[in-house]
Formats: C-alpha cells, structure tokens, sequence
C-alpha cells in the first residue's frame, strides 16, 4: 500500500471510485481509494441503479448528464460493462400546475443540448401502456436516460482508474484522520498513510468519521424501500422496454427490472436509522422489510398502474439511505481545514455521482468548481446545526418525494 501520496480517497462506492477517476483523468495519479471492506459496500451494492437527466435546477441537471457520460466513459476505457439500459424516463404530470413547470424546464434543456418533450397523455400510453392517464396531465420524457448495474459501474470506473496509475486499497478501514505537518495522516488496519488532501466519500459514515476533527457534518441514514415484482404478462410480451416512470402523485420510482417491475417509494414518515451510532460491524446488510407503512403509496400505484395490483411480489429491499438537511450532496472543501474535501451525502449517488466527482475534481485539480453550483458546497450548513434541526430537515425534505418546487 502506499503511504505517501498527494489524495487519499475515502469511500469505495460510486462516489469515491468516481472521485478516483476523475482525479485520474485530470493527472492526479499519485492516489489511493481506501475501502473498509470492498467496492460497493456501502449502499451502492443495494441501489436501483436509476440514471436521469430530469430536474427542476440545470446545475444539477448538469451533474446527472455528467454522471451518464462517465459512466459510459469508463465502460469503453475499461472493457467492462456498465449494463447501461437507454430506457428513457417519464416524469408524470399529477397536476396541471407539473406540466406548466415542465414548459418553463424545456428551453433550458435545449440549452444544455439534452432531447426533452413533453408528452400528451396519447403519447404516454403508447410509450408505456402500463400507465393508467386517467388522472395525468401529460409528462416531461427524457428519451436518453435509463439505468445502470451498479457493481458494474463501479468497477467500470475503478479499472478504468486503475489503468490511468491511481490505486485502490479493499479491507482497509481508516480508524483515524489528523492533520500533520504536510496535510493529513490516516491510520488503517494497513499502516499509515500520509496525503496532502483527503476526499471523504464515505456517505453516512462521514458524520463520525470527522466528529473527533470538531467538523459537524449535519447527514443521516433513513431506511428506504425497493420492491420488485414478479412476472407481468403485460410487460413480457413487449417488443421493447418500458421507460421509467417517477410521479409525485405515488411518491415512487418504477421501472421495468426483466419481465417486472423494480419501485422506490418515499414514504411521507420516513424512518430514520442509526442516529446514535453506526453499528461498527455493520456490513452489507438489510433491514426487515415493512410493507405495512407502504401500502397507501403501493394503493395509489395500482390506481396509476393498474397491472402492478396482479403482480406478486419477488423480493423488498430495506436498506439506508444518506441524506442532508437539504436533499443535495455535500462536495467541495472544507475551508477551515486545508486539504479536506467532502463528497458525500448523496441520496441519489449512482444518478449524481459521477458527474459530481468531475465537478469535484476540476474543483481540486484547477482551483475551481466546473461550473457554479453554491447549493451543493460542503460548508453551507455551518458547523452549529444540531441534531435535532438536521433530522427534522431531513424528514421533511424526504417526505416530498416527488414534489417539484413552484419556482426556481
């Protein structure tokens, strides 16, 4: 392992590995991922691996098209597949004021060179005949986005590093991090290893990770249901794939998963987990799935999909998820403390996190972010908010789901 180097990431999922590579890209070579048990373990190796270009703000519009792009990038430096499927998305209309907003995103996406439309209810139907539009206004179709294999993806992108000269370290957990004389030093089950800059990618680890260094990173863990289906005989008999579907009205994500469905719902009381510590043998495990809370998001699904009330259920994944006060991702420095970056808090890692780590590394090789975008630096929370503010953000912002905001 090396014990000298210029970065030291810390996190092996889609963020951190993301983070690796782009550094690579950008000709910071002299850098080792340190992994405390092995890539994905975090809560990549449990997501649904759900890629867009769909969103309210155009800077973060950004970091999801950058996301696609380095994934596939990757894919063709690596010679290992990304399992990207080009399904599109539909974000449904449930409300007359939705599809005014969508007008006002459409010349914003022509700017960004990104092929969206918005569909009439006819037009819905025949890309997706799964959707019942008795009750929609229409949609926002985003052709060219889709979902990725996340196991894939990530060691796309950690080979693809690896070639450029970065290094990866699995079954290293870091037990501590102090500044020294140069930078940092970070103790591992390995050694020791000395960097100039640390980028701590280690999504709801981060908060104890730098709590000894007197740094209040205000993010949590909630538990977050995935479920999927059974063979629909609807879907199994159609010449192509169904795009993914998001709508405010469910409060959940569907999309086609083999001759199924695969849906994420965002409950309205979310379940907060680990708030007085993370196990430390915590591994890649899953909660106990509770379909109780679900049913009146799973109820309004089957009005909106009709053929998901036949379907029988194949698994439910409960597993955490990370999260800020605001919803959005924590990157950029930590000014008060030279050489230490944050890249974490991502709820939507493997859909921001990839151009994230771009924005992140230009940020770190060139003196500058890629593009302006205060919402997501890593200092805008302070160092004084409490628990209790954090968590009571958090639930409200995970309870809106799918709700756009009225301006932007």
């Amino acid at each position: 392992m090396k014990t000298d180097v210029q970065v030291v990431v810390v996190g092996g999922g889609i963020v951190g590995v993301s983070v690796l590579y782009w550094l690579a890209k950008m000709g910071w070579t002299d850098s080792v991922l340190l992994e405390r048990r092995e890539l994905t373990s975090g809560s990549t190796w449990h997501a649904a691996g759900n890629t867009t270009y769909f969103g309210p703000y155009p800077e973060m519009t950004q970091l999801f098209a950058g996301s696609i792009r380095t994934y596939l990038q990757a894919e063709e430096e690596s010679g290992q597949s990304i399992g990207f499927h080009q399904t599109g998305s539909l974000r449904l209309a449930a409300t007359k004021r939705e599809l005014e907003l969508f007008d006002v995103y459409k010349p914003r996406y022509a700017e960004m060179g990104i092929p969206f439309s918005i569909r009439s209810n006819e037009e819905i139907a025949e890309l997706h005949p799964l959707i019942d539009t008795s009750h929609t206004y229409g949609a926002a179709h985003t052709p060219t986005d889709g979902h990725v294999d996340p196991n894939g993806t990530t060691y796309a992108l950690a080979l693809a590093a690896q070639k450029l000269g970065a290094s990866i370290e699995t079954k290293c957990p870091v037990t501590a991090i102090a500044p020294d004389n140069h930078g940092w030093l970070l103790e591992t089950d390995k050694g020791s290893v000395k960097a100039e800059h640390i980028v701590v990618a280690s999504s709801f680890w981060a908060r104890e990770m730098l709590e000894p260094l007197g740094i209040n990173v205000p993010i949590y863990a909630t538990e977050h249901h995935e479920i999927i289906t059974d063979r629909i005989d609807e879907i199994a008999t159609l010449d192509h794939e169904l795009p993914a579907m998001r709508d405010s009205y469910v409060s959940c994500s569907v999309r086609q998963e083999q001759d199924g469905l695969l849906l994420g719902v965002y409950e309205k009381d979310p379940v907060f987990w680990a708030l007085d510590g993370i196990p430390k043998d915590f591994k890649e495990e899953l909660f106990p799935p509770n379909l109780e809370r679900l049913m009146p998001h799973l109820e309004r699904l089957m009005e909106r999909m009709p053929a998901f009330a036949d379907a029988g259920m194949k698994g439910a994944n409960n597993g955490p998820m990370c999260w800020t006060p605001d919803g959005l991702p924590m990157l950029g420095p930590l000014t008060a403390h030279k050489g230490l970056w944050l890249a974490t808090g991502f709820n939507v890692g493997i859909g921001t996190g990839g151009g994230s780590a771009e924005f992140l590394a230009h940020w770190m090789t060139q003196g500058g972010p890629l593009f302006d975008l205060k919402s997501v630096h890593a200092d805008r929370f302070g160092n004084d908010m409490t628990a209790d503010q954090a968590i009571a953000a958090i639930r409200a912002v995970y309870a809106r789901g799918y709700q756009l905001p009225d301006a932007i």
